[in-house]
Formats: C-alpha cells, structure tokens, sequence
C-alpha cells in the first residue's frame, strides 16, 4: 500500500508571471505530520506580498482543512488569479462569507414592553379554548359517571386519591407544623407590645383556619401532584400510549381525566385539615413557649372565637383549589410534545401556572365571601 504523496508547494516563473504550485495530498492526516505545517508556512513566507498566480490543479486530493489552510493565508479572500481542479470550486465556495442570512439586530423601541403583552395574550388564547374544552369534556364524563356510576373508574379514583392525598401528609403536616410556629411566634411579639397576648387565639385560628391553611397545602399539592400528573401525562404522550388508547377506543377524558379530577377534589379538603390542625398545634406550642398561655386556654378559645362559616369555606376552597389544579395539570399533560424537552417545560409551566390561578382563585374567595364568618 502506497503512503499518499505529501502536500507541497512549489515556486515557478512563467512567462511574465510568478506561479506558486500545489502538489500531493492536501488533507488533515498529511497536513498533521509532523513539520509538514512547518514547511509550508516557511515556503509561503517566502512569496510575501508578492503578487502571484495560485495553481492548485495538480493537487491529488483536497478536504476541508486543506482548503481552510489557503483561505486563511488568502486573508479569507478569493486571489483574482486562481486555478482550480475538478471539483474544489465547490469545496471553497462552503468558505465564502454568507451574504443572504440577516441578523437581527436587538429591537430598541419604546413600545417593546407592548409587543411583550401581545405575546403573553397571544399565549393565553392559544390555551384558554383547549382549557374550556376540557371543562366541558370534564362535565360530559361526570355526567357519563352519574348515569352509570357502577362503571365509572373508581381504581383509578383511589389510587390517585392514595398518591396525591395519602402521600402527601408527610409533607404537608412538616410544613403546617413549622408555619404555624412562626406565625405564632411574630405574632406574640407584636401582641406583647401592646398587653394582647390572649388575642393570638383569634389571629393565628382565623388566619390559619380561612386563609393560610387551604393556600398552602394547595401550593403543596400542586408542586407535588399537580407536577406528577403532568410529568405521568407527558410520558405517555412520548411513549406514544395515548395514542394508543385512542386506537383502543379508550377516552382520555373519562379514564385519565376524570379520575384525577375527583381524587383531587376528594383528597384536598381532607388535607386542608389536615394542614390547619398541624399549623394549629404548632401555633399553641409556641404561644404556650412564648407567651406562657396553657394549652386548654389554647383548645377551649378556638372554637368561640373561629366561628364555623370559616371552617367551611377553607373547605371550599380545598374542593375549588384540587380541580383547579387537576384541571391545569392534565391540560399541560396532554399539550406535551414527544420529545423531553417538551416534557420538562409542560411541567415546569403547569406547577407555576397552578399556583398562580390557586393563589387568584383565593383572591376571590376573599371578594366574594368577604362578610362571610367574621
């Protein structure tokens, strides 16, 4: 087997007209021996400035990196005099600047923040009608349950009242038990500047009770759940098995919808409780560290001074909050793409956009119910 012919270069003079030769090989496993690069940067040092006629035709075989060896000694300019071998027109033409592709330059108008509200509306309609629809096909299933409620999908109900309830009051009980210990705690010290020490009751039962209790197990359930439902929803779509439900003849509303719907629905006013009592027992400990209240003063209290009407309307919100939350999880579930980038994004929006339409929804809770238990 014969060794390829290195790459070189020779100087000659025709006629009124100095012509620098190539010969040999010109590709990378040549080039890269070693002193050739030597060599031939010494050989073109020695031409300069000097105008010459360039004669690559002889050359035997020439890639990329051959090529991009004469475009940078040519100063990324084609020489006016060239003479080229079959095929490598093309192989340096890959090396001329791009002339048709357009940067864009970086808008600087007064008016960007405008364009960037346009976006985020365009955005919200491209959701909104594949949201209400899901409402609807959501109220068509509950109907289709009513009627027939011996075949409804009741496994699949417990399970996901099992994952997204049952699971999730270790957690849940952790964070209640600490955020009703700082609450508490802050409050005794503004209580005690002004000889209120007894009103604690009334602010940490009423807070707890009507407000931060069902707030914060539903932030909870949705960065726990709702990200499970979608992520669990985004899997299937890229393994392709919703696809091949749709084959089946198997509904996605009534089998995966629906469920998770109600489990949540189910499973959150019970964890509302669950939240308010660990805040409460965390509030008393402190009260009764800090301030030296006695636990039965704690317990006998409550009840007088948190009327009923706020118990229920936490629960309230617990129903409301779960399916909003099932509802926007399964939304950004079945819009994921096949592919894991799609998959990553759809959750990470689905858990923020839970939260913010929790904390909205709570927001009109307040508006509207504001006479109601105080």
């Amino acid at each position: 087997m014969h060794e390829p012919a290195s790459p070189r270069l020779k100087l000659e003079q025709r006629e009124h007209a100095l012509v620098l030769k190539a010969h040999g090989v010109w590709l990378v496993q040549t080039l890269a021996v070693r002193g050739c690069m030597d060599n031939l940067i010494s050989c073109l040092q020695k031409v300069g400035a000097q105008p010459v006629y360039w004669d690559l035709s002889d050359i035997q075989r020439l890639d990329h990196f051959g090529a991009q060896f004469f475009w940078n000694f040519w100063g990324k300019i084609r020489p006016q005099h060239l003479i080229l071998g079959p095929g490598q027109e093309a192989l340096f033409n890959r090396l001329l600047p791009r002339t048709d592709v357009v940067i864009p330059q970086p808008s600087r108008s007064r008016l960007k923040w405008l364009a960037a509200v346009g976006g985020s509306l365009f955005r919200f309609s491209d959701h909104l009608p594949g949201f209400v629809l899901l409402i609807g096909q959501l109220a068509i299933d509950m109907a289709r349950l009513l009627a027939d409620p011996l075949h409804g999908p009741w496994r699949e109900v417990s399970s996901n009242i099992y994952h997204a309830g049952a699971q999730a009051l270790g957690i849940t009980a952790l964070v209640g038990f600490l955020i009703g210990i700082v609450l508490s705690y802050l409050s005794s010290q503004q209580l005690r500047l002004f000889g209120a020490d007894i009103y604690i009751v009334n602010i940490l039962g009423l807070t707890v009770i009507r407000e931060l209790g069902p707030l914060l197990a539903a932030i909870l359930v949705a960065g726990r759940s709702g990200s499970a439902i979608t992520a669990q929803l985004g899997v299937m779509r890229v393994t392709e098995e919703l696809d091949a439900m749709l084959v089946m003849g198997i509904p996605h509303g009534f089998r995966l919808i629906l469920p998770r719907v109600l489990a949540l629905a189910i499973a959150m006013p019970l964890i509302v409780i669950w939240t308010d009592f660990m805040a409460l027992i965390g509030g008393m400990v402190s009260a009764v560290s800090s301030m030296g209240l006695s636990p039965n003063y704690f317990i006998d209290t409550l009840p007088n001074v948190v009327k009923l009407p706020n118990l229920w309307l936490g629960e309230a919100k617990g129903v409301v909050f779960g399916m909003l939350i099932a509802l926007t999880a399964c939304h950004f579930g079945l819009r994921i793409q096949p592919n894991t980038i799609s998959l990553g994004r759809g959750t990470t929006a689905a858990v923020v956009t839970s939260i913010t339409i929790v904390i909205l929804a709570d927001a009109v809770f307040a508006i509207l119910f504001k006479n109601v238990g105080l």
